[in-house]
């Protein structure tokens, strides 16, 4: 009996969570649009604009966001513009009292390339669908996690652990100075995490992103006798086809262990 009485009260919980979200969809849809309408294309890689916005926006459902920004050199040096990280901490009881989880989304998206027929930082909503840069990877997750966060405490009222938001913004690079460099200056030492993504499954780990630059020195000739120079253009080609031989060959590399496919 106390176990079929704990079962419906869990029961009865998921359902008022479930009824908050609902409640305030309309809230959490134009606050996804705003975040959108702010570009984050990466490159250029100019993200602290973005946090900014964000950093304000959440101040309006009481969260205090920390803005951790990565030094200017370091990040020029990386290839990008500007990065501000954001951790917005949640504690519901004294230190030590649960497990820390870290909820982490990133603000940075490709840009958007050729073919769109409508705004790609509108935010637009027809037929049921917003169409923006971001709205799906990964501005939905800052305002699915901040919405379940105000949902968690409007409804369970959680009394022990704690719940951080990460915000960041640099996925599209390869994560070294969004959370890498958070967990690297120490300022986050969560015990679990969930990250942005569509499965959703427990991982240890992730494919990241190798940034090169490639310089091929050529040598000029005139085109009755181009034998007497060097083409750099057919160079880089060589240089390609070399790389995309590589993924042919990561594909033939397995993992032991089930699920886990080739690296490519």
């Amino acid at each position: 009996m106390e176990r079929s009485a704990m079962n419906q009260d869990r029961q009865a919980t998921y359902a008022a969570l479930d009824a908050w979200i609902d409640q305030h969809f309309d809230e959490q849809v134009r606050f996804l649009q705003a975040l959108v309408q702010v570009p984050t294309d990466t490159p250029p890689g100019n993200n602290a604009p973005h946090a900014e916005r964000t950093a304000e926006l959440i101040q309006a459902f009481g969260f205090e966001a920390e803005k951790h920004a990565v030094p200017a050199q370091e990040v020029k040096d990386y290839g990008m513009e500007s990065i501000t990280n954001l951790i917005v901490r949640r504690p519901y009881g004294p230190a030590g009292s649960g497990r820390t989880i870290a909820l982490n989304a990133h603000g940075d998206v490709v840009p958007p390339g050729e073919g769109w027929t409508r705004d790609p930082y509108g935010a637009q909503i027809e037929g049921g669908a917003m169409y923006g840069r971001a709205t799906a990877v990964s501005k939905s997750d800052f305002s699915t996690f901040t919405f379940a966060v105000r949902a968690l405490e409007a409804v369970a009222k959680p009394t022990q652990g704690a719940v951080e938001l990460h915000f960041t913004y640099d996925e599209e690079f390869g994560g070294l100075l969004g959370p890498g460099w958070l967990l690297a200056q120490g300022l986050t030492r969560p015990d679990l995490m969930i990250a942005a993504g569509f499965s959703y499954e427990v991982v240890t780990a992730h494919n990241g992103c190798l940034q090169m630059e490639v310089t091929v020195q050529g040598k000029m000739a005139h085109a009755a006798v181009p034998h007497t120079g060097v083409d750099a253009l057919q160079g880089a080609v060589a240089i390609m086809n070399a790389l995309y031989a590589e993924n042919v060959q990561y594909r033939q590399v397995t993992s032991k262990v089930p699920g886990i496919r080739h690296p490519y």
